[in-house]
């Protein structure tokens, strides 16, 4: 964990205290389900419940001779009980334990970044439909295109993240999943009603086939769901960085008072909070690349996995958690050049209606190709010897479009006349829960 890109709520749920919490809730609830079926005394489920949470340092300590880490926690915790420690563990793997509590912690990580994206698709939202009718230049290639508005490049956005929304709801039921089933799968010591129990009492799903681990394509698709939720910021991260730049200046990121944007140079105001993200984003690909490489295991299982996954897992959370929120605040308090915009607009001469007229000569009957060449001819005058495109086509005697149909093609009105079909969809838009 980067104390830098961490924040408290998912650090808790990575944190040493709360995995032994999990783990001893497993080990617990184990205990009360051999109770419940006669086979262990309700004494040392009782005692078990009663137990004080398993302490880190002196679970460090027995690790440290045991070279175990499971083995060593089971030690700690059967010794803080007054009797029946011997019930600890009973008819159990490390796995069971593990895989089981991690797909507790799962389930946890995911609903903090569930609320982090909801909470950015809701100021995304907002603010698409703040600047709806706010004109300015669509770029393709980082070519002037034809006009469009900012709400709109927005509403792009809040699309995307209502698509990452859904993506981690179904990464979430697939890692918050456990398995009590024993060395191999086979529950030859613990029968499925014992998992069954546990599982439902931890609100977490079973794997209906594991071996000795739950598989490892659950943990990937997690990864690679984080990974995806990461590229869609960095195209909203990196699309801000070109609106940033001095030659566009149509947006800024938000600038303290006291704020420094460079040790050397005063005038400096960077759009660093984009550049984060998309350096963060960076990261979450290549975690994602690493559980895509643990999916495949050693028969029932290695442990080849467990050292990345103790890794992988926590800091990409941490990673989206901290983009997450980060972006949200960028968006919200984004600095939007309304002027600007309207500038940059109008120092395209006129080369972004270039379409209209394009389509107006054809509807007046001309071929589509002779009504291309023309406007382009004119469109390259413009570019490369100055002067509109307007005045150069009402000067042309090949175009023969009227005073007023040419007029028409170069209202920017009419290109967002029906974009306000896109805010009825995103108004539209219902985020949903993750399952119960």
């Amino acid at each position: 964990m980067i104390e830098r890109y961490t924040l408290p709520e998912m650090a808790a749920v990575w944190s040493e205290g709360r995995k032994l919490a999990v783990w001893k809730e497993v080990e617990t609830l184990v205990v009360e389900a051999w109770a419940e079926r006669g086979v262990a005394p309700e004494e040392a489920a009782a005692a078990l419940r009663r137990a004080p949470e398993v302490d880190v340092v002196a679970w460090k300590q027995r690790e440290a001779e045991t070279h175990h880490d499971v083995a060593a926690f089971v030690d700690v915790l059967a010794g803080s009980v007054d009797s029946g420690g011997e019930w600890v563990h009973y008819g159990l793997t490390s796995s069971d334990v593990l895989d089981t509590a991690l797909g507790v912690i799962l389930a946890e990580a995911s609903d903090l970044l569930l609320a982090r994206v909801a909470t950015l698709f809701e100021t995304v939202r907002a603010r698409a439909v703040e600047h709806a009718a706010t004109e300015m230049v669509g770029r393709t290639h980082g070519i002037w295109a034809e006009p469009t508005s900012f709400g709109l490049k927005l509403a792009t956005w809040a699309f995307e993240l209502a698509r990452d929304h859904h993506r981690l709801l179904r990464a979430r039921e697939a890692v918050a999943v456990g398995k009590i089933s024993g060395a191999v799968g086979t529950y030859a010591h613990t029968p499925p009603a014992i998992e069954e129990a546990v599982c439902r009492r931890l609100g977490i799903a079973i794997e209906p086939a594991s071996s000795q681990v739950i598989h490892r394509d659950r943990h990937a698709e997690f990864l690679s769901t984080l990974a995806l939720i990461g590229s869609s910021l960095e195209r909203f991260a990196t699309e801000l960085r070109h609106l940033q730049r001095s030659e566009v200046a149509e947006v800024g990121e938000s600038f303290g008072a006291a704020q420094k944007g460079s040790s050397a140079m005063p005038h400096k105001r960077n759009p660093i909070a984009a550049e984060n993200i998309t350096g963060l984003s960076r990261l979450l690909r290549a975690y994602a690349g690493a559980g895509l490489e643990d999916v495949a295991l050693w028969h029932e299982r290695d442990i080849s996995h467990s050292s990345v996954e103790r890794v992988a897992l926590p800091d990409a959370c941490l990673l989206a958690d901290f983009a997450l929120e980060r972006m949200n605040r960028l968006v919200a308090g984004l600095v939007v050049d309304t002027e600007r915009m309207a500038a940059n607009l109008d120092a395209t001469r006129g080369l972004v209606y270039s379409q209209a007229v394009l389509l107006a000569l054809v509807e007046q009957g001309m071929t589509r190709d002779d009504a291309y060449r023309i406007v382009q001819r004119n469109a390259m005058m413009a570019w490369e010897e100055g002067g509109t495109l307007h005045d150069l086509l009402a000067a042309d005697p090949e175009v023969t479009l009227d005073k007023e149909a040419l007029a028409a093609c170069f209202d920017s009105e009419r290109f967002l006349a029906n974009s306000g079909v896109v805010f009825d969809r995103l108004a539209a838009v219902a985020l949903g829960t993750h399952p119960t």
